[in-house]
């Protein structure tokens, strides 16, 4: 990655109309209705972008979308990509660097995943206070890093305190269950073992899932405010554990969409 290839991917962008937004969103997995909030909308489709990655997987869409929710210009990624699809840490990272330099001083992310904790159930939207990056890797860990912002970034509250606190508020006056917990982030693509399940529950995660943690540390590289939400599609009791049913998962993930969405919404409003 290069500062030029981010102005090019940067100006492609601009000459399309994504002027100065304030707000980046990263949709999840089976998380995409969000887009049907947007004003105005502009398309970018990733295959289009310069040094833009291609989303492969089936469930995600692959594009930029620009517009306003209510007062707001945002832009969102409906599709992300996960080190699983063979890309690396810099790839899955290129859009949060793009939309930082596009003018976003906000983040918003979103995931499914897996309740780790045996109190949280499917469908509970869980609000991410830490996590735990078990990927093996760092989006930060490459020879140029200095040229892009500090090499060793402080991660004592990766995720922004104020939002969080917003985003309890919100889900306390709107009436939606909110767990709140530790993410723990794997490589995948496959699902945890049971042995796996009960490491990841004895380390303090409360859940789990394949993506955010690369996107949460590139945020905190460019000191960009995030706030980051799970969706919690399936429960990973190691004692009861049920073989995986991917079309439940998104089924569950967009059940749930609903109350993500009027979260975001209204976090919009406030901030």
């Amino acid at each position: 990655m290069t500062q030029k290839q981010l102005d090019e991917s940067v100006a492609h962008l601009k000459t399309k109309g994504f002027d100065t937004p304030e707000i980046g969103i990263v949709l999840g997995t089976g998380l995409g209705q969000l887009v049907n909030e947007i004003e105005n909308p502009i398309e970018a489709h990733y295959n289009h972008i310069p040094y833009f990655p291609l989303a492969t997987v089936e469930f995600h869409t692959g594009k930029l979308i620009y517009g306003t929710i209510g007062t707001k210009k945002v832009v969102v990624m409906q599709g992300r990509f996960h080190l699983y699809e063979g890309y690396d840490f810099s790839d899955v990272t290129y859009p949060i660097r793009v939309m930082r330099q596009l003018g976003i001083d906000k983040l918003f992310v979103s995931n499914a995943a897996g309740a780790i904790n045996l109190n949280f159930k499917k469908g509970d939207i869980m609000l991410i206070e830490d996590h735990i990056n078990l990927q093996g890797g760092s989006p930060l860990a490459f020879k140029n890093v200095a040229e892009f912002g500090d090499r060793f970034v402080d991660m004592m509250e990766p995720y922004d305190i104020g939002m969080r606190k917003k985003i309890e508020k919100i889900a306390e006056r709107e009436s939606i269950s909110l767990q709140k917990g530790v993410y723990a982030s794997v490589v995948g693509p496959q699902l945890e073992t049971k042995a796996e399940y009960r490491m990841l529950k004895i380390i303090g995660a409360d859940a789990v899932g394949m993506s955010t943690v690369p996107e949460i540390i590139v945020a905190n590289h460019l000191r960009l405010p995030v706030v980051a939400v799970s969706v919690l599609t399936d429960e990973c009791d190691p004692d009861n554990l049920q073989p995986v049913n991917i079309q439940e998962i998104i089924e569950i993930a967009g059940n749930t969409e609903p109350k993500m969405i009027k979260l975001f919404k209204e976090l919009l409003k406030e901030i």
